[in-house]
């Protein structure tokens, strides 16, 4: 049965992120014909209501306040719900960001409906939109229905691919005034530690490093390597722990989640906390010194040698492949 479904465009520096393309076509299966209308909140945003549509949205709702410049729970909250009432969907999908992950259980109880959560896949089976998602820190997978009321999810970033983008694709932006009041908490001010560069929790090539860096420095050449293959740095607990690097680089049960297409690990023993953050990447690779080491055990190619040697000797043939290319 079609359905309208409901898309939170997540915008970021004026510009929307990859897992909202990705969140378009997870709700593309959801709506089973039905239509799919984005959601963009936030200060100067109808501009980016175009992209949406041509990723896949059939219409887009726009609600511009200067109060949504910067997220709060309460402004996005107000603003959000002003929406749903307005068009009256079957289903909301979000992209399983921090954002998403802070919001959607607020909207989700708001309305008393169920929310599932970091979906990896969706598909209609049985006459029903089936949603798989990982459970036991990735170790297994359960799939799960709404039987009753909203269809209230959460995609996982880098899992479900975007729809091509088709420029030539129209559909009307409109405009949804929402008065946004008694805000309890206002962001004057956002200071970012994460590395400047692509989004770690959305990069298609992950390198990271743990203790065996032995250093803040010892995460130049790793860095070098990210450089040359567009990729991310991240970092295991242990690294984070021994201030080699910042907590925002954190990958594991209790840092960042990634799905890379590609993830080095360098220096990373393999501690089960850690693999709960990237064992579901599509190929790992593992450099450490310790044949014995547990990363090797999900590892799809494993080098047993000092990442110092490795990595240098990694960075310089891809540079040779990008020339040839």
């Amino acid at each position: 049965m079609s359905k309208k479904v409901l898309v939170l465009g997540e915008v970021r520096d004026g510009s929307l992120r990859n897992v909202s393309f990705e969140a378009v076509a997870a709700a593309k299966t959801v709506a089973e014909g039905g239509e799919v209308v984005g959601v963009l909140l936030g200060e100067a945003v109808q501009s980016l209501g175009a992209e949406l549509i041509q990723s896949g949205a059939d219409r887009v709702v726009v609600v511009e306040n200067e109060k949504l410049k910067q997220y709060t729970s309460d402004g996005y909250s107000q603003a959000l719900l002003a929406v749903i009432d307005q068009e009256k969907p079957e289903s909301l999908v979000f992209g399983h960001t921090a954002l998403g992950k802070d919001l959607s259980p607020r909207i989700a109880a708001k309305l008393s409906s169920g929310l599932i959560s970091d979906a990896t896949a969706v598909e209609v089976a049985g006459g029903n939109v089936v949603f798989t998602r990982p459970i036991y820190s990735g170790k297994a997978f359960e799939k799960k229905i709404v039987t009753d009321g909203l269809i209230f999810a959460t995609v996982r970033p880098n899992n479900i691919a975007p729809l091509e983008k088709d420029e030539s694709r129209s559909g009307e932006v409109s405009s949804l005034s929402v008065e946004i009041k008694d805000l309890r908490a206002i962001v004057k001010e956002v200071v970012r530690k994460a590395s400047e560069g692509v989004d770690l929790s959305e990069a298609k090539v992950v390198i990271s490093g743990g203790r065996g860096v032995k250093s803040a420095e010892g995460f130049a050449p790793l860095k070098e390597l990210a450089a040359v293959l567009g990729g991310a740095i991240g970092a295991s607990r242990g690294a984070c722990d021994a201030e080699y690097c910042d907590y925002s680089l954190q990958i594991g049960q209790t840092g960042k989640v990634v799905t890379p297409d590609l993830y080095i690990a360098c220096g990373i023993s393999g501690a089960i906390q850690h693999l709960a953050g990237m064992s579901n990447s599509k190929v790992i690779v593992a450099i450490n010194k310790d044949p014995e080491a547990n990363i090797f055990k999900v590892a799809d190619y494993g080098i047993v040698g000092d990442l110092f040697e490795v990595v240098p000797l990694l960075t310089e043939e891809f540079k040779k492949l990008k020339v040839h290319s």
